[in-house]
């Protein structure tokens, strides 16, 4: 069984993979209908919410609202970058490490007790 403090994590997990696909995935089919496209993401992205909604459910029990949405952003991060390098061949720079890296500082903070 898993615990409900890495139960989260993993069905955000999974989740971001499912809406990485349905947010980006159709980028490399350029050449077909808006429509279809649409259809197809909104299709993936109904189980990106089977997995999310039960995720924050869980989570919030053991998590503040902020600490989830500050995990969330990470993960999605993390997803993008894998799905970007490997999917859709794109370079990463030190730009986008830097950027991604001043996200998960703040998403550090949200979890980090109180500065007093």
């Amino acid at each position: 069984m898993v615990s409900a403090n890495i139960l989260p994590v993993l069905l955000l997990l999974a989740s971001n993979v499912f809406m990485t696909f349905a947010w980006y995935g159709h980028l490399k089919f350029t050449d077909r209908p808006l429509w279809i496209v649409i259809l197809v993401s909104w299709s993936i992205a109904f189980f990106e919410y089977c997995l999310a909604v039960p995720a924050n459910r869980i989570g919030s029990t053991v998590y503040s609202g902020a600490e989830l949405k500050a995990m969330q952003e990470v993960i999605t991060l993390i997803v993008f970058a894998v799905f970007a390098i490997t999917y859709l061949g794109e370079r990463f720079t030190i730009n986008h490490v830097i950027g991604f890296s001043f996200i998960a500082l703040g998403a550090f903070f949200v979890f980090k007790a109180p500065i007093s």
